[in-house]
């Protein structure tokens, strides 16, 4: 069966666990909650990835590449070995608007064998943007992330399944987490576009019904491809989306 993931943001430790405690009363389903990590919030991906652990076997971090100095031993080592976190995602991650803030020109590569170099045991993902390039270029960029040694890939959220088809051929034999996130207003609508090169198709609504009805089709999908999903129902009431989502 596949893997089902949800991604929560950990806006602090009450509020994320308000929401874990929702998931866990009403899904049966979830198998994975993922945590990314997002400067504007003082808690760490993975210390909400430990909340997180309470309520669900598995809870993944997000480490940003940019954050880590390659000199330097993996700031979160000895935590993620005290808590037992066993799996993480490598991104790139986005530059801090506060240029104080100190970064790196590390790539998603060197972390991940930053990773397989000092912490072995942890299963490593790692990003994929389908929209960032060429499919050419993804793919090249897919098979260097494999020879570092990433285990897996979550993918940006989907919105057309005729793309996610695509893609299925090329990771075919790969463990992939297929990312799905509704996509409510204009707002969003426009970020999505502008921000992430997303070209929606021509029936896209920004409506709960048309995100929940994408949902249930992808959900679908990776269950005849024995494959993995994600949801990022990042702004969006939980309990609703979801219910819909997941109704037999």
């Amino acid at each position: 069966m596949p893997r089902i993931s949800i991604e929560l943001v950990p806006r602090g430790e009450a509020a994320i666990r308000e929401e874990l405690e929702l998931l866990k009363n009403n899904f049966t389903c979830i198998d994975l909650i993922n945590v990314p990590e997002l400067l504007r919030y003082e808690l760490h991906s993975w210390e909400g990835a430990t909340v997180a652990k309470e309520f669900y076997r598995e809870a993944m971090p997000h480490i940003r590449a940019i954050d880590i100095d390659l000199d330097k031993p993996l700031p979160m080592a000895s935590y993620l070995v005290e808590h037992k976190i066993s799996e993480v995602l490598v991104i790139t991650g986005d530059p801090p608007q506060d240029m104080g803030r100190t970064i790196y020109p590390t790539v998603s590569t060197d972390v991940i064998r930053k990773f397989r170099d000092e912490l072995p045991h942890i299963k490593v993902y790692a990003g994929l943007d389908q929209y960032r390039s060429s499919m050419r270029q993804e793919e090249y960029n897919i098979r260097r992330k494999i020879q570092a040694g990433a285990a897996g890939f979550f993918t940006q959220p989907f919105f057309d399944l005729r793309y996610l088809e695509i893609y299925a051929e090329i990771l075919a034999g790969v463990e992939v987490y297929w990312g799905v996130s509704p996509v409510l207003s204009e707002r969003s609508v426009n970020y999505w576009e502008s921000k992430n090169n997303v070209i929606f198709p021509k029936a896209f609504q920004p409506t709960l019904e048309w995100n929940i009805d994408f949902a249930r089709q992808a959900l679908d999908f990776v269950k005849k491809q024995d494959a993995n999903i994600y949801l990022m129902p990042i702004k969006t009431n939980l309990l609703p989306y979801l219910s819909g989502a997941f109704a037999k």
